[in-house]
């Protein structure tokens, strides 16, 4: 299993250096990028002072240079802006020195944030993980249990409204359910029972432990709630579909020709087999909330956490927040990965990774 291990670890690094590369080429076609945009910044300015103090101001008529915008800037601010963001390197030393820092956790400075990347990321951090890890853990606290009456009565009438239930949950767009929370239960037109928006209330490091505990999970139930919707649906049929995929093998049958009780069966038999591909699947899961949903669930509940940070670099062409954000969801997806793989050798050791790679 060693061996495995240290296989899949040294994958993971051409797999993150070819995500990393594919989208360093992307970027270099994309139009615009920080110089542009701190010249637009310096222009848009410049206009405004220019029709607040009434003057005017003459169009060039030619560009001096690949940045120069109609009101045309000095050559050598326009160097010292490429030198100041490294663009006066070529595209592949300015890739070698990014990848040779980010193995080190250097991630550099923000372009347009008084603030390291790392900082940064480490900042918004906590945000990501509670919605992706308690929507996870609800989805699952919800879904094993429902799944398995359902398969236990399948063909029942329970079985069959609440399938019903769960593809109307599942057609929902997570950020149609979020905006229907809000309407609903958080001041929009009806009842304002919890707060519209952040994890915690203004003063909160001022409340007793109980009361900072009661304002989190007083914020967190509906950006967490919205999360769930889609996981909880795929889980739900998920357990259902496995539990009656082992309820139907021969030896179920043969063990209750042996007498044994349902009890003994199902729970002896059945479950551990079932909840295999289940419980294996919960780091798949997490990253599939944490990466999947929070993007639009942070803009809807005005969340400051690594998909709205990401987004933000993106629009903004700030490219050190941009890939940094990109190299820890590209490690943590790996390294998840690895540790469902482990999950499954450890709820049932039958299975040997190792052996089937040889």
């Amino acid at each position: 299993m060693g061996a495995y291990i240290l296989r899949r670890l040294l994958l993971m690094i051409p797999t993150l250096l070819g995500i990393m590369l594919i989208n360093f080429v992307l970027i270099q076609f994309v139009p615009g990028g920080p110089i542009e945009t701190i010249i637009a910044q310096i222009e848009s300015e410049s206009s405004a002072t220019d029709r607040i103090s009434g003057g005017g101001s003459e169009v060039g008529g030619g560009a001096e240079g690949q940045y120069q915008g109609a009101r045309g800037l000095p050559e050598d601010f326009i160097k010292d802006l490429e030198k100041q963001f490294g663009f006066d390197k070529p595209a592949y030393q300015r890739f070698y020195i990014m990848i040779t820092n980010y193995l080190r956790f250097d991630f550099g400075e923000s372009y347009f944030r008084s603030i390291s990347v790392k900082d940064l990321i480490l900042e918004k951090m906590p945000v990501s993980i509670t919605l992706g890890l308690w929507s996870t853990l609800l989805a699952y606290m919800i879904s094993i249990p429902l799944g398995i009456r359902k398969a236990v009565n399948d063909g029942s009438r329970f079985d069959t409204w609440s399938s019903g239930i769960i593809i109307a949950a599942y057609a929902i767009p997570g950020f149609l359910f979020a905006i229907m929370l809000m309407v609903f239960f958080a001041g929009g037109s009806y009842w304002k029972i919890f707060p519209l928006r952040g994890l915690t209330s203004e003063g909160f490091a001022d409340f007793s432990t109980f009361g900072q505990i009661k304002d989190y999970l007083w914020h967190i139930i509906l950006p967490v709630t919205a999360a769930t919707i889609g996981a909880f649906a795929t889980l739900t049929l998920l357990t259902k579909n496995s539990f009656l995929d082992e309820i139907n093998k021969q030896y179920v049958t043969t063990a209750r020709a042996k007498g044994l009780t349902e009890n003994t069966v199902f729970y002896g038999h059945v479950f551990r087999n079932a909840m295999l591909i289940v419980i294996a699947g919960f780091p798949s899961a997490f990253v599939g909330v944490f990466f999947g949903s929070s993007l639009i669930i942070e803009i809807v509940f005005s969340l400051d956490g690594l998909g709205r940070l990401g987004f933000e670099a993106a629009v903004n062409r700030d490219y050190p927040v941009f890939f940094g954000t990109l190299y820890v969801f590209g490690l943590i997806s790996l390294v998840i990965g690895l540790v469902s793989d482990l999950m499954y050798v450890w709820i049932d050791p039958r299975i040997d990774f190792e052996s089937r790679e040889t």
